[in-house]
């Protein structure tokens, strides 16, 4: 049963983790949700707090409809990393004591789907299947 169903809990999983992540992005970048953590709206192009909500924006936008999953994932994986590493670890290094559980958590989650795949009801899946329909010959019988 678990493997049956396995693809469309992925897809619950891509859909959640990809929504909380731009919902983070569209805080910072249009002061909304509640708005930005720790301080106003960054300037266009300002290093490195535009930047990283534009990547959680966009990323999170991607990963949550399926579409580039895997490079979106590990381009959101990284961002976290870096920000947990810059930001939270010269606080403390365990996140409970610095402030950067989240930075952990998406960092981790966006690695598990960069490797595990978008699951279920992706757009990345209707490239797929033209593709796999498209290079697969007829067979004609003799």
């Amino acid at each position: 049963m678990f493997d049956r169903i396995k693809p469309h809990v992925l897809a619950l999983f891509r859909i959640v983790v990809g929504l909380l992540f731009a919902c983070h992005g569209a805080a910072t970048l249009f002061n909304v949700l509640g708005g930005p953590k720790g301080g106003g709206v960054p300037s266009v192009g300002e290093w490195p707090s535009w930047w990283a909500a534009a990547i959680q924006l966009v990323g999170g936008a991607l990963v949550a409809v399926g579409l580039g999953t895997r490079w979106a994932a590990l381009i959101a994986s990284g961002s976290m990393a870096y920000a947990y590493f810059v930001v939270h670890a010269p606080k403390d290094l365990w996140p409970m004591l610095n402030g950067g559980e989240a930075s952990a958590m998406f960092c981790w989650a966006f690695l598990l789907i960069a490797f595990t795949g978008p699951g279920a009801w992706a757009v990345d899946q209707l490239f797929t299947r033209s593709r796999s329909t498209a290079s697969t010959p007829e067979t004609v019988p003799a």
